[in-house]
């Protein structure tokens, strides 16, 4: 019996630092026995679970079915593991499929090459028993394999999320350095906002965080757009099952109150994307974001501040970033009284430019960037 079938144990990745979030996510959506391993969780679940986080879940890249584990030395050990899975029983010949690999602190080095002695292994099996063999399609293939090589020890999957969950869809302009979608739901998550008060973000960019306050607060599953998963091609699929999932997510969602989510910024560039991108979700119009400098608002008295101001590399040169800073700062003590403000620095020597004492710090990643988001009380 592999993995996925009836009641199997999955794992779900997550990145540096989303961890133990995504082990509470996991376990609010239905998953049991979850906890933490490596770079990711474990956890059991039925068909339903299954559906369920590949299609609400907010914080996890992907949802990985493992179909076998073994000791790898070598290319040759690979491809003589990997054969001797019993493909039949997941793959039809008339299906597609693709590899994806992963390789790191192992005798095998390359990613490229251990995915296409895997790809061998699963063709030579089925062109021995049956004479034909599934075609690979790596664009949009039927069944994902997923290979992680590590210490010398394989793990082959089937990726049942089909592609990194964190491509929501909605992103349909970009801008330098955008804020991946999961961390984006990581810091509206840790900020523990409910709706009970405006959420604000000043350098709002392409709209990220945004959009995952937005769909946070009305409920909408994270994978609306997706159209595919890869656990349809699972050989114990239910359609049935999953339309049932798929309408429970769908009749949970509700409506935006006018002026509960904002966002501006000073790049007319910047402002136009995170336009176009809202559009994309059903509902957002009564997102408002504008074209304006922080510095030129008002003031964000008694909400949630939520925010990535650009740092570095983004800005330029150091001196501006620490520039940014420290007048960000000032505005926030000046006229923001009553909020509370989750500031990401990606630039480490930052947090201090701010000149507030942050009330707790937590460790994040955007990519391999190791960050913290400062969450600052302004009294």
């Amino acid at each position: 019996m592999f993995a996925y079938q009836q009641d199997g144990r999955y794992f779900a990745q997550a990145a540096r630092g989303l961890e133990e979030l995504a082990r509470i996510e996991l376990a609010e959506l239905g998953g049991r026995d979850v906890e933490i391993s490596g770079s990711g969780v474990q956890f059991l679940a039925d068909a339903a679970g299954l559906c369920r986080v590949n299609h609400r879940s907010r914080l996890v890249s992907r949802v990985l079915a493992p179909l076998a584990a073994f000791s790898c030395f070598s290319e040759q050990a690979l491809y003589d593991a990997a054969r001797a899975i019993e493909w039949e029983k997941v793959l039809a010949p008339e299906r597609t499929f693709a590899v994806f690999a992963h390789v790191g602190e192992s005798r095998i080095t390359h990613s490229h090459y251990a995915a296409l002695r895997l790809k061998d292994a699963v063709a030579d099996r089925f062109r021995e028993r049956s004479g034909r063999r599934p075609d690979v399609d790596t664009e949009h293939p039927d069944a994902w394999i997923h290979l992680s090589v590590r210490d010398d020890r394989a793990v082959v999957s089937l990726d049942t999320s089909g592609g990194s969950l964190h491509r929501r869809g909605y992103r349909q302009q970009s801008v330098a350095a955008p804020l991946q979608e999961t961390l984006a739901a990581a810091i509206v998550r840790l900020s523990g906002w409910q709706g009970e008060r405006p959420l604000v973000d000043p350098f709002c960019g392409s709209g990220t965080l945004l959009a995952e306050a937005f769909m946070h607060f009305c409920r909408v599953p994270s994978a609306f757009k997706r159209n595919k998963f890869g656990f349809e091609a699972l050989p114990d699929f239910d359609p049935r099952i999953w339309e049932e999932v798929r309408r429970e997510g769908e009749a949970m969602t509700r409506e935006l109150p006018e002026g509960l989510i904002r966002g501006s910024d000073l790049d007319r560039q910047s402002v136009a994307a995170a336009r176009a991108n809202l559009r994309e979700i059903p509902g957002t119009r009564g997102v408002a974001v504008e074209r304006k400098d922080f510095r030129e608002l008002p003031g964000i008295p008694g909400a949630t501040i939520v925010c990535n101001p650009p740092y570095g590399v983004r800005v330029g040169e150091a001196q501006g970033a620490r520039l940014l800073f420290k007048e960000f700062g000032d505005f926030l003590k000046r006229r923001c009284q009553g909020s509370t403000a989750y500031v990401l620095c990606g630039n480490l020597e930052l947090a201090a430019a701010i000149g507030l004492k942050p009330a707790r710090r937590f460790v994040l990643f955007n990519g391999p960037i190791e960050c913290r988001l400062l969450k600052i009380e302004i009294y």
